[in-house]
């Protein structure tokens, strides 16, 4: 497995336990937002809201560049190229797993005489 730095990893996927927050990153997503654009949406407060920004940005995956009185967030995705690769691992492990269970499965219809379904193609 790939090593990751835990502290890190831990932030990443804290801020993407709330779906506030992950509303926000997906709005994010489109284009840069305005703390006040980021917080009218979802009828909370420009301090709630900040609370929130306050966690992404910890975790990397906000921007923040202050315009005069504004503050402007930006999306940045490649914290969560930790996640994904943390996430693959498991999936890995999971569709060996799964693969086993089918070929126990396919030898235990032969062995019992049933006609077996052809593999499905994997990608």
């Amino acid at each position: 497995m790939v090593e990751f730095n835990p502290s890190r990893l831990d932030a990443v996927f804290q801020a993407l336990a709330d779906p506030t927050r992950r509303a926000m990153l997906g709005r994010l997503a489109k284009q840069p937002l305005s703390v006040g654009e980021l917080a009218a949406p979802l009828e909370m407060s420009l301090a709630a809201a900040s609370k929130h920004i306050k966690l992404l940005e910890r975790a990397g995956l906000i921007e923040r560049e202050i315009q005069g009185r504004m503050h402007l967030c930006r999306l940045n995705a490649a914290p969560m190229h930790a996640g994904m690769e943390w996430l693959r691992h498991y999936e890995r492990f999971w569709m060996q797993r799964l693969h086993q269970l089918e070929a126990l499965l396919h030898a235990e219809d032969r062995a019992a005489g049933k006609p077996t379904r052809k593999p499905r193609r994997r990608s």
